[in-house]
């Protein structure tokens, strides 16, 4: 836009100085011409009084001489009762020319070599008309109008220069409102919720600054109130978990009993971990500190110990590929537990009884990959699955399970990719990028992508 106004200003600005400046210029060296020749008619009628009283030759040079125009300056007086034509001077015009001007009686002007000439006509005491040829060099005629466009041309240099800067002045006062304007987007887009706007500027601008202002305000607003909501209808949840934590104690000893207890524990965790940070001020926008991850390989042998035993009593066979050696990711413990969880719940809840499933850790050089297969019948419409909110219509589906996975992996700039497993079933991959850098464009995943597929005794 800036620049944009500096080209009209320099394109307006530009037509107006050649639209005043070349007729300008025409008339300086028409009124040079003028004066010139104004000058030369002077000296043609400072000799017309001498020739009235005399035709005399000497006395004629006399006055020609005293008039400092002895050579530029020429008379011609005709020839009359016998005395012989009498020529003073250098002549320029023609003989034509000159007897033109004697006919006519009139002066006027005609083009010689390096210049004009003005020949006047002047009556003599015997009747006859004698010319006064008076010579004006070209250099006399454009005297001074080289200077006069020279001081026009640096005039309108002037003018465009100042356009441009006044130009500029304002595209900047134009500009820096927008430029705002769009530091803010950005701050607010990357979850800067204070982000505000300046409202000055031209009024188009100041009212984009206040609608953005506002919706910036509505924003806050909105997401504190689903901070509140979530927090209240996670606080809903602690009675019915205090009822089970309570039943679980009259469960007694054993394997099944302990896993109960430990899983309404970790429910009554999660629940708080959800009420304190729906209650928080700002949300969570800021990338996981370097070092602040977990190991995945604990996390995956922790959760299938966890699961095992209801696989066994469903009769599912069970393995794990790659979690024998610590592999840290830029994940946080407690997100990667909820991942993990929902792919394992999703294949005890969507799979018959006895289908086998398997956890494989694979770990490369830029990027971790999880893959969560099972023997199951599949996943009919993987894009329908993995849109938020569409659950399969089954009792206690949300369809939240894989988009937790999903933003998971993309928080680490990552994806999640669900196919066709070797056991037969669905086989869903999540891609944890370890340098934290922007997602990888599908079908170019590099190294680990390519020892994912060399490695074979890990699907058996």
């Amino acid at each position: 836009m800036r620049w944009a106004l500096v080209k009209v200003c320099v394109a307006v600005t530009t037509m107006v100085v050649v639209a005043f400046a070349v007729p300008l210029g025409l008339v300086i060296k028409e009124m040079a011409r003028d004066r010139a020749f104004s000058n030369a008619e002077r000296q043609a009628a400072a000799i017309a009084p001498a020739l009235s009283i005399t035709t005399d030759r000497d006395q004629l040079e006399r006055v020609v001489a005293s008039a400092g125009s002895d050579d530029g300056m020429a008379v011609h007086i005709p020839a009359s009762d016998g005395a012989k034509a009498v020529d003073i001077g250098r002549q320029r015009a023609s003989a034509k020319d000159i007897a033109t001007t004697r006919s006519i009686g009139r002066a006027s002007t005609t083009e010689v070599p390096g210049g004009s000439t003005l020949l006047q006509p002047t009556a003599l005491s015997s009747g006859e008309i004698a010319v006064v040829e008076v010579y004006v060099p070209e250099s006399e005629v454009s005297n001074g109008v080289g200077t006069a466009w020279a001081v026009l041309a640096a005039v309108g240099v002037a003018l465009i220069i100042g356009s441009v800067a006044v130009a500029d002045r304002l595209g900047v006062r134009m500009v820096q409102p927008a430029q705002r304007l769009v530091e803010g987007a950005h701050e607010l887009g990357e979850g800067k919720l204070g982000a505000r706007v300046p409202e000055e500027g031209p009024n188009e601008l100041r009212l984009a600054a206040v609608a953005f202002n506002s919706m910036a305000d509505q924003v806050v607003q909105l997401l504190a109130n689903e901070r509140e909501l979530a927090a209240d209808l996670s606080h809903r949840l602690r009675t019915p978990l205090t009822v089970l934590r309570l039943n679980t104690a009259s469960l007694g000893d054993g394997p099944a009993a302990e896993q109960t207890r430990a899983a309404v524990a970790q429910l009554e965790r999660e629940v708080d971990t959800i009420i304190r940070t729906a209650r928080e001020a700002k949300p969570q926008t800021a990338a996981t500190a370097i070092g602040a991850g977990c190991d995945a390989s604990e996390v995956v042998r922790e959760r299938m110990d966890f699961w095992s035993a209801l696989a066994e009593d469903e009769g599912r066979k069970v393995r794990v590929a790659g979690a024998d050696r610590p592999v840290r990711i830029p994940v946080a413990r407690a997100d990667l537990v909820a991942a993990l969880d929902a792919l394992l719940g999703n294949v005890f809840r969507h799979t018959p009884e006895g289908t086998a499933f398997a956890v494989d850790v694979h770990n490369g050089e830029d990027a971790v990959i999880v893959l969560v297969s099972d023997a199951g019948p599949g996943i009919v419409d993987p894009e329908a699955a993995m849109a938020r909110g569409k659950g399969s219509g089954s009792d206690g589906s949300t369809g939240l399970g894989l988009d937790i996975v999903r933003r998971l992996a993309e928080s680490t700039g990552g994806d999640v990719r669900i196919g066709s497993s070797v056991l037969g079933g669905t086989e869903v991959r999540i891609w944890i990028q370890l340098d934290g850098r922007a997602p990888v464009r599908r079908g170019h995943r590099g190294s680990v992508r390519r020892r994912r597929w060399g490695v074979g005794a890990s699907r058996v």
